[in-house]
């Protein structure tokens, strides 16, 4: 945390990404976030959460990356599906073990036509866990 009270900017890459193309969907990872106990141990929860998104996304064209945080500690461990020119999701209450459905969540979303992740096939946690839908800017109105 800095002086102003906030988290760093930095992100890292954990990518399973392939050379020969880019990924359409972004998957990040608050790296900070604890388990449902606050504890304080390292790794932290939402680092465990990174590394089971990483190895689920083993052989995918799948980008995925860490941010210190992304601001939503009351619903524990986080993460957000990124695509550009569409909505921009945040999910929360999910598990170490939410990889798997990261990154089914993000071949939803990179298949979609209409720039959502469709709610029929998008697993449970992504569902129950949802906390906003961001749009893209070019949708906002005065």
């Amino acid at each position: 945390m800095d002086s102003n009270g906030s988290f760093p900017a930095r992100t890292a890459d954990i990518s399973s990404e392939r050379d020969d193309a880019p990924a359409d969907v972004t998957i990040i990872v608050c790296s900070s976030c604890r388990d449902e106990t606050g504890s304080d141990a390292h790794p932290r929860a939402g680092a465990i959460l990174a590394e089971d998104t990483r190895r689920a996304a083993s052989g995918e064209n799948m980008r995925i990356r860490t941010v210190e945080c992304l601001g939503n500690c009351k619903r524990r461990l986080s993460a957000a599906l990124l695509r550009d020119g569409c909505w921009s999701y945040v999910f929360g209450d999910l598990e170490t073990t939410s990889g798997p459905d990261l990154i089914a969540g993000a071949k939803l979303f990179a298949t979609s036509t209409d720039g959502l992740i469709p709610w029929r096939g998008r697993p449970d946690s992504l569902k129950r866990g949802l906390v906003a839908r961001i749009p893209p800017l070019d949708m906002l109105k005065d």
